[in-house]
């Protein structure tokens, strides 16, 4: 069973929990984690760049962060929680205009985003993962874009 916790703690955009819930099961069905623990949390600009700093030691909100609870020391524990994507609405609001698409794609596209860094895809160690990842992101938002 794919278990998914929603926490919004940002009062910038309206968000409809009931289909982020959805998607996030969708996008752990398709990678083979039907029995997943997962946690959403959406923050706002301020809050995203207090734990981009504490976590990065980089002083500025960025628009999804990942925490694995399947790496480190502990990571084998309970493999069966992923983690948890945070994702600042303000940011996926400005990259969203920017983008020329909608809102709710731009939270799908960020949440594809941290899911995969939760199951352990990583653009930032080289140019071949980078391209694995994207391959993937697309090919997942492709799905999200065909189902309800």
């Amino acid at each position: 069973m794919i278990r998914v916790a929603v926490s919004n703690r940002q009062q910038t955009i309206k968000l409809d929990v009931p289909r982020l819930k959805r998607r996030a099961r969708c996008v752990l069905r398709d990678m083979g984690r039907a029995e997943t623990e997962l946690s959403v949390v959406f923050v706002d600009d301020e809050e995203m760049q207090r734990l981009n700093a504490a976590y990065r030691l980089l002083d500025r909100p960025t628009d999804v962060l990942a925490f694995a609870m399947t790496e480190g020391a502990f990571g084998d524990l309970n493999p069966q929680i992923l983690g948890d994507v945070v994702i600042s609405t303000q940011t996926a609001q400005r990259q969203a205009e920017r983008a020329g698409r909608s809102g709710d794609d731009e939270l799908d596209a960020l949440l594809v985003h941290g899911i995969l860094h939760l199951i352990g895809y990583d653009h930032e160690r080289s140019a071949a993962d980078a391209r694995t990842m994207r391959n993937q992101e697309r090919r997942l938002r492709r799905l999200l874009q065909t189902t309800a």
